[in-house]
């Protein structure tokens, strides 16, 4: 294992007071000095150097402050879309499928639109095809039903009432 070691010549040492008693901080120190920031630390350690507390309070207090000022500075935010609740998206499936409801094995998935991750859109249907990885993995990309992620047919998949099992799944 390779490791850089500090050889501390009397010539760094002072270096390290100079910088000490400028105020800068370990880590300026350990920049400044070409060192890590805990060898900066243990030398001082050795040789006694320590900051006054009044110093050291001082600095948090700085610290502390320029953090606020910077929480105040209003940030870019990405506007947040309205997520629909559970109880609109179901109103929307009924809306878009009025009683009586075929089984979701019935409602047609028209297939050949397929998209890439990257292709992906709010104005495509977001259900995946195939296996994750696989060489053939792509989105449905058919037109989605407003408000909701998916096409007609995938919906109907997605969101289905409690209770209800797949044909496949009794057989």
């Amino acid at each position: 294992m390779f490791a850089k070691r500090a050889t501390w010549s009397s010539e760094r040492i002072e270096l390290l007071k100079r910088c000490f008693h400028a105020g800068l901080s370990c880590s300026q120190i350990a920049r400044e000095m070409g060192v890590t920031r805990n060898a900066v630390i243990g030398k001082m350690n050795r040789l006694g150097l320590s900051r006054p507390k009044d110093v050291v309070a001082r600095q948090v207090e700085q610290r502390r402050d320029a953090r606020l000022a910077r929480s105040t500075i209003p940030r870019l935010a990405r506007p947040k879309r309205p997520r629909p609740s559970i109880f609109t998206q179901h109103e929307m499936l009924r809306e878009a499928f009025p009683e009586p409801q075929p089984p979701a094995e019935d409602i047609p998935i028209h297939n050949g639109r397929g998209c890439t991750l990257l292709e992906l859109g709010q104005g495509k249907c977001r259900w995946p095809i195939s296996t994750p990885g696989a060489a053939d993995f792509c989105f449905c990309g058919n037109e989605p039903v407003e408000g909701l992620p998916y096409c007609p047919g995938h919906a109907r998949i997605a969101y289905r009432r409690a209770g209800r099992h797949r044909r496949s799944a009794q057989a």
